[in-house]
């Protein structure tokens, strides 16, 4: 069925409707039109939200080493990418779907237009053809009348015998011109009515269904390509699902990679001091007699070198060492030129340059990012020396390339900014290691300290008390300074201790433990069981590593200073003992 049989009397309609069509189909690219412009704006929008929470580029970037914070800069990432594949759509869309709207619709109205005009002009031949057919008609018509008219008065003239003769042939003469005149407009009648029927029948069964067939073709052609369109914006998003699916699997992986656990020992590892908490602090009598405090004072202070690891021993023995430090100025000018030293001696962040003002471990850390650092800056001018040296050399064998002395002054520069780097990596890694080197005590050895004394308690409970009665400074040691060690460094945990001069460290005032202590566990029975909640890699004497979920034996609690004693099983008859941060297991005591 098409439209040029069964609508070949709905020519008016058929142009309405196919107008209609093409309107609807210029209205579809409005709408793709202003779809790509809220895709385009969506991903504008997007790309200044990434912007907006972007986080700014600090000096160190060390909040940056959160797993959180690197989670969420990765989702921003992946929100920039979703920004990128939301502007591929809207690209898409205009090139491969509203360029084709147009052009279609511009070819359909071009076809449309053609065909009305074609059905125009075979309409206006149509209504020529029965106008002249109208015309015939009633010209046939009218001599059709004059020509009975004339045969009436004929008669009545030859009836007449009044009449002359002469009078009755003229009256039989108009009848004949009558009569003639009425034949020819029949047969031009009939002749105009043989045209107009067979150009009607050309006209509705061949010429005008063969436009309404083009109008049909024309009408599906847009319907299909409405259809393909549509299909063809769908594809656009659908060749971007699967990167927005990445993005999507992107962000849960990035979240998926959050570690509050690997977070708290960073932040174990950015802000740990590496001191020791404060001891007791001594019970001062107010009841005694003056003589009595006045002795009192003296032993406290021929015992201070005993209580130099406590917090009370080691604000009296700085205090003590402040006194003859701003004893050595005895003058103001002095005192200036030691203000304009320790100015000079501050980095350009506020630091000191052997950031000695900093926490132990804190120094460590900024030591260590030094040393690096100025390895790179050799690494890099060495690079350049070289690259210098070969230039030189390649000027020396071919002078027309370049004179040798233009590079030499270079080269001069080179080498002596090279020396000054090497001199002063070398300052900062001796620095590195008298840090580190006041840091390799295992924690047994920092295990128990009373009174000023370091006491073990794997012998039995037994203290060590010898001493030295003097307690006075040793010029040896390096005056006003703070060493710290953390008994576990990888793992930020255990306790710390701090030494100052005349408090004995690596003098008499420390007895030396003798592996034979740590190891008398023959008498000590388990008190418990526990499992290791997390891996631990032993770096320090005294320590053991263990795995993730083994089982141990607790031999010792721990008392305060973050480590326990436990005992490992390695055959039927040989064992393993050693220390292990007491956050790392979960400990079953017997009952």
């Amino acid at each position: 069925m098409g439209w040029g049989t069964e609508l070949w009397d709905q020519y008016d309609n058929l142009a309405t409707h196919t107008q209609k069509g093409i309107d609807f189909l210029e209205r579809y690219g409005s709408f793709i039109r202003d779809r790509s412009a809220i895709e385009i704006e969506y991903a504008g929008k997007l790309r200044r939200l990434v912007k907006n929470y972007q986080p700014k580029k600090s000096k160190e970037d060390e909040e940056n080493e959160f797993s959180s914070f690197q989670a969420f800069k990765c989702v921003l990432k992946e929100v920039a990418d979703l920004a990128g594949q939301r502007e591929v759509v809207a690209e898409n869309l205009q090139l491969q779907v509203l360029q084709g709207i147009s052009l279609l619709a511009k070819n359909l109205r071009d076809e449309r237009k053609k065909s009305l005009n074609e059905g125009a002009l075979l309409t206006q031949n149509l209504n020529s053809q029965i106008a002249s057919l109208d015309r015939a008609k009633r010209n046939y018509e009218k001599a059709f009348r004059e020509a009975e008219k004339s045969i009436d008065s004929y008669q009545k003239a030859d009836a007449d015998f009044n009449l002359s003769r002469a009078e009755v042939e003229k009256q039989r003469n108009n009848m004949n011109i009558r009569c003639n005149q009425s034949e020819d407009a029949k047969n031009e009648y009939a002749n105009q009515l043989q045209k107009t029927n067979k150009l009607q029948q050309t006209h509705y069964e061949t010429s005008l269904p063969e436009v309404f067939n083009r109008l049909q073709e024309l009408d599906e052609k847009r319907t299909r390509g409405l259809k393909e369109f549509i299909k063809g914006a769908a594809d656009v998003e659908s060749a971007v699902a699967p990167i927005i699916a990445r993005c999507l699997e992107g962000m849960v992986k990035a979240a998926d990679s959050i570690n509050e656990k690997e977070d708290s020992l960073k932040v174990i590892e950015k802000y740990q001091s590496g001191f020791q908490p404060p001891g007791d602090l001594p019970f001062e009598d107010l009841s005694k007699a003056d003589s009595d405090t006045s002795n009192n004072s003296q032993n406290y202070t021929s015992t201070s070198g005993l209580n130099h690891l406590t917090a009370k021993g080691t604000t009296t023995q700085k205090l003590k060492k402040r006194v003859g430090i701003f004893g050595i100025f005895a003058s103001n000018k002095k005192i200036v030129e030691a203000c304009i030293q320790v100015k000079n001696n501050l980095s350009t962040d506020g630091m000191k340059e052997d950031f000695s003002d900093l926490p132990p471990t804190q120094r460590r850390k900024k030591l260590a990012a030094k040393v690096h650092e100025l390895q790179q800056k050799v690494s890099q001018e060495q690079a350049a020396s070289e690259g210098l040296m070969k230039m030189k050399g390649v000027y020396e064998a071919n002078s027309l390339l370049g004179d040798p002395r233009s590079v030499e002054e270079q080269l001069n520069e080179s080498v002596t900014k090279l020396e000054k780097l090497r001199q002063e990596l070398e300052r900062y890694q001796k620095m590195l290691d008298q840090a580190n080197s006041h840091t390799q005590h295992s924690p047994q050895a920092n295990r128990v300290i009373q009174n000023g004394q370091r006491s073990s308690r794997h012998s039995n409970g037994s203290s060590n008390h010898d001493h030295d009665d003097h307690g006075e400074d040793h010029p040896d040691h390096d005056a006003g300074s703070l060493s710290s060690s953390s008994a576990s460094p990888e793992s930020g945990l255990g306790t710390s201790h701090t030494s100052l001069p005349g408090s004995g460290q690596g003098s008499t005032n420390d007895q030396p433990i003798n592996d034979e202590m740590y190891y008398e566990a023959d008498a000590l029975q388990p008190l418990g069981t526990c499992k290791a909640l997390y891996p631990f890699d032993a770096t320090s004497e005294g320590s053991i590593p263990m795995s993730e979920g083994e089982e141990l034996l607790v031999i010792e609690l721990d008392q305060g200073d973050g480590w326990t004693r436990v005992r490992r099983l390695c055959s039927p008859s040989g064992w393993e003992e050693g220390f292990v941060p007491t956050s790392y297991i979960e400990s079953t005591l017997y009952a």
